[in-house]
């Protein structure tokens, strides 16, 4: 080859590879990543369904304003509504779906990126001639698919928003209720506790009174039982209050000093009256995110399969130039184009395959509106049944107990009624508020599975029945 061939060969070749590079990054710098990851519309969602900042922690400087924040609200008793906040900013569970949408924006920003062009080149002798051959291949089928990609992932990439805001408002209805039964087991302790001492009053008093012969065995032993029954319920709600506690501690994502927070000292009054929601099966069909999620994974999966059958039959499609020097010839120049013979693979497995998953994302999505009606249902009469049970308590049960201990209170200064009497109304008398206690928990629980009804998929929480009750009324009750 001559010096000017060889300078030809290497020169033209390189502008041409040059140019065909140069446009391949100009158009594959369309798809790029957002500013905030996705992270927008999940935040918008928090805003909207409950009133709350989201804040995801990708820097030094997020986690410590997040610090900052958690540190605020910590610094007083903590109410429900900060007990929410602070676990929808420092839960590290939650953190960790918010990666969740950099890795489906991802899947989407690579569905928009030109493929790779590929390169070969070869250097033949024969008989002292030689031949140089370049060859720039482009997979041609990806190229033209690249709008449907983005399609797909794009509305993959929105289910992950949707799957990622449900987690959210899961979460922040299960530290609703983790809050209220925290605070629902402290109060419980704490009339425990006045049970407690009434009844090691009785029992002592009965030993005293079986000393100078005015009790017999029996009625010491009768005293005895009360305040061993006492005990135990004693022991049961300081258990339930720490592991209620822990609980929600695990929740607001707090450890070392910061477990140690402050809860108010009884639980929010009962309203005075519920919400009426007539059309609420409309409602939750209209918000749920999970109903959403569920149709929009039905469109996705329908897309997915109009791309199989666009696809079946270019599975595999390159384009290739060709640019070949000769040492005694001019040079070659042209393109190339290969593909797959569908000989025995006609893609009809995929697209059966595609159908089916299509049909299986329909049933999905009929069965979770069937269930959305049905649990909007069973929440909205929960919470109408814990209003009305905790409303009696309030008003009818523990205004008797009262009644009736100012009343034993009056006979027993008459000298009517002697201190064992007095000891056992007390004992029932606080059984019944401990028991209005609880009816009220029930309540704002039953409030909180409402909520979380008319925007996603609820864990429903079943009242105690009337044997726990009693045996959580403690001796007397």
């Amino acid at each position: 080859m001559t010096q000017s061939a060889r300078n030809h060969f290497l020169r033209r070749p390189r502008l041409r590879l040059a140019g065909v590079l140069g446009a391949v990054a100009l158009l594959g710098g369309c798809a790029s990543f957002s500013p905030d990851g996705g992270f927008a519309p999940v935040q918008q969602t928090a805003k909207d369904r409950l009133g709350k900042d989201l804040q995801w922690a990708r820097s030094d400087a997020d986690r410590e304003a997040i610090d900052q924040r958690v540190r605020e609200l910590l610094a007083k008793p903590l109410s429900v509504d900060g007990a929410v906040q602070i676990a929808l900013l420092n839960n590290r569970g939650l953190q960790a779906e918010y990666h969740e949408l950099g890795i489906a924006e991802a899947e989407l920003v690579q569905a928009g990126r030109l493929p790779n062009p590929g390169v070969a080149f070869a250097r033949t002798t024969q008989g002292g001639e030689v031949e140089l051959e370049w060859l720039l291949a482009i997979n041609l089928a990806r190229l033209i698919a690249i709008p449907l990609f983005m399609e797909v992932e794009s509305r993959r990439f929105a289910h992950t928003q949707l799957r990622v805001s449900l987690q959210m408002v899961s979460l922040a209805a299960d530290t609703r209720k983790a809050y209220l039964h925290a605070l629902a087991a402290e109060e419980t302790v704490r009339y425990m506790r006045q049970v407690m001492l009434a009844a090691e009053a009785s029992a002592e008093l009965a030993r005293r009174m079986e000393q100078v012969g005015n009790f017999n065995k029996l009625q010491r032993a009768r005293e005895q039982g009360f305040y061993a029954d006492a005990a135990l319920n004693l022991a049961r709600a300081e258990q339930a209050q720490r592991s209620t506690r822990e609980r929600l501690t695990r929740l607001l994502g707090l450890w070392g000093a910061q477990a140690q927070f402050t809860l108010p000292e009884r639980l929010p009054d009962l309203p005075k009256s519920t919400v009426d929601l007539p059309d609420i099966e409309r409602l939750a069909l209209e918000q749920r995110l999970d109903v959403r999620g569920a149709k929009l994974a039905a469109e996705q999966t329908a897309k997915n399969l109009g791309l199989t059958r666009t696809t079946r039959f270019i599975n595999v499609l390159e384009v290739g130039a060709i640019y070949n020097t000769f040492n005694d010839a001019p040079s070659q120049r042209g393109y190339e184009i290969g593909f797959e013979l569908p000989l025995f693979d006609w893609g009809d497995a995929r697209v059966a395959k595609a159908e089916s998953i299509y049909m299986q994302a329909l049933d999905r999505a009929a069965q979770t509106a069937i269930d959305a009606r049905s649990e909007v249902r069973e929440a909205y009469t929960g919470y109408r049944s814990a209003y009305d049970i905790a409303r009696h308590h309030r008003d009818q049960i523990v205004p008797v107990r009262q009644r009736i201990a100012e009343e034993n209170l009056l006979r027993y200064n008459g000298m009517l009624i002697g201190v064992f009497e007095l000891l056992a109304d007390a004992r029932a008398q606080i059984a019944s508020v401990n028991s209005a206690i609880e009816a009220l928990r029930d309540f704002w629980i039953a409030q909180a599975d409402l909520d979380m009804a008319l925007i996603g998929k609820p864990s429903l929480t079943a009242p105690a029945g009337p044997a726990a009750a009693a045996e959580a009324g403690g001796p007397g009750h």
